[in-house]
């Protein structure tokens, strides 16, 4: 390992400080039974405290000189399998089919702060049928990921994670756990994924638009910035309407609401323009 170079292209800092992947995996929410995903095992400091305690690991690396590595280091676990493959290029439904037996499936993973959101939307946006998905990210991106509706941070990506799954903030890893050592702290999140999604909106991709809609432009009321989305379909007065009969009042901001609430809001305007 002392020849080998860490590249910026894939965002690595390998963890250190032995005391974390033991409390992640203690804290992942897998038995025995399960089976786990982990993205990104690095040096395996991580595979191998999950496959002391899971059924099987497949372990994704995107680097390939850690593929003349990982072997080595995991040599002795019978239970993990190595993958040289891009996580965001993976199908990982055909992955989970022809490895996994129908078995319950989690995932964890230490990932790369530049495409963190990215990997997130994909794992949960896949409906893979993931038990937990658990992760180490930048420790401000946790702290937006685990707000609620009026809290500072909260916004679009916030409220459509609460559709896939409600999110738990595990613990904080301090910067000094990583090698190198990265400019910010992180933190441990876990995903616990919906059987059911908590709303059933009429139109889904509708009721993420207006997600998205609501955050567009967050000093605009919930109205202006539906007008500004909608304006082909919706009048002023539409949206002043739509939100009055949902129970909101004129001025309401979109950081305002709660899943359920963007899922009233998308009905009533698939209802108005329907």
């Amino acid at each position: 390992m002392a020849d080998f170079k860490k590249k910026k292209q894939y965002g690595q800092n390998f963890l250190t400080n032995v005391a974390i992947p033991k409390r992640i995996a203690a804290e992942c929410g897998i038995t025995s039974e399960d089976c786990v995903i982990e993205v990104g095992p690095g040096f395996g400091i991580l595979t191998r405290e999950l496959s002391a305690i899971a059924h099987k690991v497949i372990a994704i690396e995107i680097d390939t000189e850690l593929m003349d590595i990982l072997p080595q280091k995991l040599a002795d676990c019978n239970n993990v399998k190595v993958i040289n493959a891009d996580i965001l290029k993976t199908d990982v439904g055909e992955l989970i089919r022809n490895e996994f037996e129908g078995r319950n499936v989690c995932v964890c993973a230490n990932l790369p702060y530049y495409i963190t959101t990215d990997i997130v939307m994909k794992l949960l946006e896949g409906d893979f049928g993931f038990k937990t998905i658990t992760v180490m990210v930048q420790k401000e991106v946790a702290e937006r990921f685990c707000s609620s509706a009026g809290a500072e941070g909260y916004g679009a990506i916030t409220a459509s994670i609460s559709y896939y799954a409600s999110v738990k903030r595990l613990f904080t890893v301090k910067a000094g756990s990583f090698d190198p050592k990265p400019k910010v702290d992180s933190a441990v999140i876990r995903f616990d994924l919906h059987k059911e999604p908590p709303v059933e909106p009429k139109d889904k991709k509708l009721f993420f638009d207006v997600i998205k809609a609501a955050f567009s432009q967050r000093r605009k009321t919930l109205s202006n910035a539906l007008i500004s989305n909608f304006g082909s379909k919706l009048s002023k007065q539409d949206c002043n309407e739509i939100i009055l009969e949902c129970g909101y009042s004129e001025t309401v901001r979109g950081e305002e609401l709660d899943i359920f609430g963007f899922s009233k809001i998308a009905d009533a305007i698939f209802n108005r323009i329907n």
